[in-house]
Formats: C-alpha cells, structure tokens, sequence
C-alpha cells in the first residue's frame, strides 16, 4: 500500500513484534511486510491478496505442536486468535528458499496501532492477551512476546495474529514478555486511570512503549499506594537498572526458581489489576455521552437520507467517516460497505462508538480509531515503514467528510484547497458537507479569532471539489446555512 508500489489489499496485517526475518527471498515469493523483522524465526509476507508467513525450523516445530492444543483449536474458533493454517508452498509456486514452512493467515480489514485506540480498546486488547497466556499455560505453553501490536481488531473484536508468539513452556523459564506488556499495556493504562495522562502521544512517539523508567518518574507519593504501582512500575524500574550496562536479566529470573504456578499467579493478578483500571473522571456511562450536532430532527433526516442515498449507488470495499463522532453515518456506510473505519479526534466519542459497537450484534463491520486528520499517525518505526500512515494502510472507496470541513480549515488552519487536494488524492468517492459562515458553529469558531479564511466560500469550495471530482449530487441543510454534496474521483486523478 506504499505509494511507490501496487497497493496491498487492506487486512494485510502486520505482525508487529513477532515473526519476522526482515526480507522474504527475491524469487517472486510476493511482497514483504516490513514491520515483520524483529523475530528472526519467520517472515510475513503478500501475495495475491493473502498474507502467508515463513517459518523457521524452530517456528515450524512450535506450530505443530501449537495446533494440537486445545486452548488454540477453541480460541481460534472462537475468533480470537487470526484464522490459520499451514499452507502447502509447492502449490502456491513460493519457494521455501532458507525458511521450513509456510502458514496462510485470513486478511484483517484495516491495520490500526495502539495509540489509535480508546482507553477501552486498549483494555480489552491487554484482558485479551492476558487470557492467551492463561489459557496457553493451562496447555504447557506460553506467549513470548506481550506486544500490543499483535492484537488488531475485527470492528471492535480484538484478534490476536502473532502465531508464532507461543512456544512450549520451558521448566524454570520466567514470562520474558512481563516487561513488554508492562510498557505497552498495562503502563499506558494506567497513566490514563492514575493521572489523567492521554497515552496515545506517549506510545507514538516511542513505538516499544513506555520504560519503567518515565512511568516511574510521573507517580508521585501518592500513586504508591494505588494498585499494581510498587510491584510492576517500582520493582520493574529497580530491576532494570540493576541490570542496565550489563548482566542477563532473563538468566538471572530463570536462576530465581521461577515456575509455572508463579507466572499464572501473576497473570491472574494482572488480570483483576486491568479489569479494575477506569479512566480518570470517567466514571459515567458511555451511553450517556454524545455531542451536539446542532440539527433539529427534521433537517438531520434529510442529512441521513442524503447519505444513506449516496452510499447505496454500490457496494464499497472500504469506507471511511472522518470525524465520524459517536457513529451515526458510520452505521449508515456500513449498510452499504464491507467495512468502515471511523475516525474522530475525540477520543470519548470514539469510545461511545466502541463500547456501542461491543454490545451490538453486527460489531465486525465498523472500527472505531482515535485520529487528529491535522496530525495523523505518520509512516515511522524502521525506515518510516515498520507503522503505516492511514492511506498506507488501505485506501477508501468512500469517504464521508460531515461537519468537518470547518473544523479543517478554520481550527486545525488548513488551506481549503490542501484538505480537497488529499482528498483526491486517496481517488476516493465522497459525501462530504460545507458548512457555511452564517453557520452557528463556524460563527462560534471564528468568535475568537482573526478571519484570515478568504478562502472559506461556498463558491470556492465547490470550485475546487468540482476541479477534483464529478459532482453527482448537492442538497442544502438548514435553510441554505449548510451544502452536502455527493462526488465521485475523476479518472487520473
């Protein structure tokens, strides 16, 4: 999906801390992942739209072993591990080249990274890991990495996809991914519970996650006290620098007598620990929450009736809803698209739209994702590609851009013509809708600043959407304040 060459099919997803050599062989095997580097025992890689993974001999003989296991049968049935099976390389014409095996894993729709995510998807994502290694130890096995970048979501279903993250239990050995899920789980939860502290900045601007190190530096005194602080922020922090400059850390557990009662123990205690973490002045329902739209019922019909027209003049692949709020277009594009991803920088609108869609009974379709548009998640990690940015990831056939184009141009102080232009760009259809000065909600925008938006009219609005796309639609709302226009790309564009 990189720009420089064919576009993946989205889905293909990324194992991001397990499973990858850093290249697949130059025999037309297909195209690497190239965030699948950091375990040397196997390699993602696609072709044809499918995701296919090397493996080492090591990794081949774990995989036997793993799909005997009942926890996996059972889990995978029940979809919280990604679909897999060993697929034969002679018939798909790839080479094994230096690798033992090959597995097949079913596509994700769209890839997202934990710093999208809400306070409850993080959760839910950490309880879904905890319970892998629960059940996995019940079976004589256990997860050696506790990467958040291993779960990806099905709508708002956590799906595990790092197969080969389990491996047999060894007699003495510690949970070596403790730390890992310490700094990427359980240390951004609880900034967000103990300190009122948004993570998302925290785990973009370092991909590993958070060191015991600078969690510790923020817990005052006080936080002492709270639960899990003194054993997995202090006693973590301690042991690390105990060992930094030198000293095998794992070697060092491993002589301590660690057994597999211990590591349940500690599972469990984790367990109960993230289940109780809310974040801070939260603690109402999230079905209480919504923002004011500024529509009476009978204007706001006809906004939905527009949508619902324009998104049933086919079926698209993918759709996005940029500032998609707590969902109500969301589920409208999902009538008509294979899937939807909803994107608001709002991040308690987005986790209403998460935990609506968890007790939903069609919750696979829309996945709920906290975006800044003025500052999106950027390619970066290993040479800018191991994390993608949005259109990297899978591009749109329909784009729903509603009550946002003010809050582009006039807040975020974007130039008209950059946001229509990127637009174009991703060659995607659009229903987007321009919100005119006499409008309450931009007179409220501009209430506290100067007007320098020459460029903010109707007219140069649909000039500049007409030079990009065919117009096939336009309706007023609200007595002429607002214009909802339906378009499709122009070819070439």
């Amino acid at each position: 999906m990189n720009e420089a060459r064919p576009q993946r099919p989205p889905g293909s997803a990324p194992p991001a801390s397990g499973g990858g050599a850093s290249s697949v062989p130059s025999d037309g095997a297909g195209e690497p992942e190239p965030g699948s580097y950091r375990d040397r025992n196997g390699a993602v890689f696609y072709r044809d739209g499918r995701v296919f993974r090397f493996l080492s001999n090591r990794a081949l003989e774990n995989w036997r072993q793993l799909q005997q296991a009942s926890f996996f049968k059972r889990l995978s049935r029940e979809g919280h591990i990604v679909e897999t099976r060993e697929a034969d390389p002679e018939g798909k014409g790839i080479g094994l080249d230096r690798w033992a095996g090959l597995l097949e894993h079913a596509r994700i729709p769209y890839v997202s990274y934990p710093y999208e995510w809400t306070f409850g998807m993080l959760k839910d994502a950490a309880l879904l890991h905890l319970k892998l290694m629960r059940e996995a130890l019940a079976d004589g096995m256990i997860l050696k990495d506790s990467s958040a970048y291993n779960v990806q979501w099905e709508g708002v279903h956590p799906v595990f996809i790092d197969v080969p993250s389990f491996e047999p239990l060894r007699q003495g050995e510690p949970w070596v991914g403790y730390r890992q899920f310490c700094e990427l789980f359980l240390y951004p939860l609880m900034l967000a519970a103990y300190k009122g502290i948004d993570y998302r900045p925290w785990l973009r601007g370092q991909i590993d996650g958070i060191p015991s190190g600078q969690m510790r530096a923020v817990m005052s005194k006080r936080d002492l006290l709270r639960p899990g602080v003194l054993l997995h922020v202090m006693a973590q922090d301690a042991l690390q620098k105990r060992y930094t400059g030198g000293g095998n850390v794992r070697g060092a557990l491993a002589e301590a007598g660690f057994d597999k009662a211990l590591i349940e123990r500690n599972v469990e205690k984790l367990t109960a620990l993230v289940t109780r973490l809310e974040p801070a002045g939260t603690k109402t329902t999230w079905a209480d929450y919504d923002r004011t739209h500024s529509y009476e019922e009978a204007e706001l019909e006809k906004k939905k009736a527009f949508v619902r027209k324009a998104a049933a003049r086919r079926r698209w692949r993918l759709a996005w809803d940029l500032g998609a709020n707590t969902g109500t277009f969301s589920r409208i594009a999902a009538e008509h698209a294979d899937y939807v991803v909803a994107m608001d920088g709002d991040w308690m609108a987005i986790e209403h739209l998460y935990q609506r869609g968890k007790a939903s009974s069609d919750g696979r379709r829309i996945l709920p994702l906290v975006v800044n548009l003025a500052d999106a998640s950027p390619n970066q990690g290993w040479r800018g590609v191991e994390r993608k940015g949005l259109a990297e990831r899978g591009r749109p056939d329909l784009t729903l851009c509603l009550a946002l184009v003010h809050h582009i141009v006039i807040s975020a102080n974007i130039p008209l013509a950059d946001f229509i232009g990127w637009l174009a760009g991703l060659g995607t259809a659009v229903v987007i809708e321009f919100v005119g000065r006499e409008d309450e909600m931009v007179q409220t925008l501009l209430a506290n600043r100067e007007d320098q938006y020459d460029d903010y009219t109707l007219q140069t609005f649909r000039a500049l959407l007409a030079a990009h796309f065919e117009i096939r639609a336009e309706a007023p709302l609200k007595g002429g304040k607002r214009h909802i226009f339906f378009a499709e790309a122009k070819k070439g564009e």
